[in-house]
């Protein structure tokens, strides 16, 4: 649902968000690769491992990014944050737009509010804005089905409001529905397509998408775009279903049986092809 604080996008030939390391040679003609996700904030992660054992050039720039909706925007809406005696944060990003909205709607949030957070990570991140009190701020694993499961266990009969973006997975509102709790969405965020060229695209050998609105992205940047013998990455069944709805070939999927992460994908795509 989500994300972390909103960036504006970085111009792949003018920033140093591509890191090319050289080792074992891959077999596959693929040898360059952009992750449409920020890049990493550090080289320890999985597609530095990758990029050295295949000798690939790996790059990042999000094809999408979240814009904070105005107070005027966010009346349309036509809800009061007061109304509510509980709130789901996914992110960080959330939490600050959540409060900054409330200070300029000039909302006063009650004390009693609680707050279930996705992470403990988000939860700490609330003392930034409250005094923290175990009572009142739950949080998961980092993982959905853990943070329903706190929900469930400390559920008291609240009214749970959800702030979240307009393009926003339908997850928790599937569950509220399920579970009968009185529940909101508030959209605090627009979803805006990121400025990327034909040219810079063509540089890249495999293209990896995250979230369907990445793949729309791609479709409004490029109204008549050719696949041609690009390839393309997905992450998850409806990351999957835009780009088969979007009439590309999809090469590589995850998480699959074997391959639950795309990293791992990617590896068994190049070891294969």
């Amino acid at each position: 649902m989500a994300t972390e604080k909103p960036h504006s996008p970085k111009v792949l030939n003018n920033t140093a968000t591509s890191k090319k390391m050289n080792g074992s040679a891959s077999k596959s003609d693929v040898k360059s690769i952009l992750i449409t996700q920020p890049k990493p904030e550090n080289d320890k992660n999985p597609y530095t491992d990758l990029a050295r054992k295949f000798g690939l050039t790996i790059e990042f720039k999000p094809f999408i990014h979240l814009e904070p909706l105005s107070p005027r925007e966010f009346r349309k809406w036509k809800i009061n944050p007061a109304d509510f005696t509980a709130v789901v944060f996914t992110s960080r990003g959330a939490v600050d737009q959540f409060f900054k909205l409330c200070d300029e709607l000039r909302v006063k949030i009650s004390p009693d509010l609680k707050y279930y957070c996705m992470s403990e990570a988000i939860a700490l991140y609330l003392q930034k804005y409250i005094l923290y009190r175990k009572r009142k701020v739950f949080h998961g694993d980092g993982t959905f089905q853990g943070i329903t499961e706190v929900i469930e266990k400390h559920y008291d009969g609240e009214k749970f409001l959800i702030p979240c973006s307009d393009n926003h997975k339908s997850d928790f509102s599937d569950y509220f529905k399920k579970m009968k709790y009185v529940f909101a969405e508030a959209v605090i965020f627009k979803t805006v397509s990121a400025t990327i060229t034909e040219k810079e695209l063509r540089r890249f050998d495999m293209v990896v998408f995250f979230t369907p609105a990445g793949v729309n992205a791609l479709r409004q940047n490029f109204p008549g775009f050719r696949q041609r013998g690009m390839k393309i990455g997905a992450f998850g069944p409806l990351t999957t279903q835009a780009v088969i709805d979007a009439g590309l070939k999809l090469d590589v999927q995850a998480p699959a049986p074997g391959t639950p992460s795309m990293t791992m994908a990617i590896e068994s795509y190049l070891q294969n092809n």
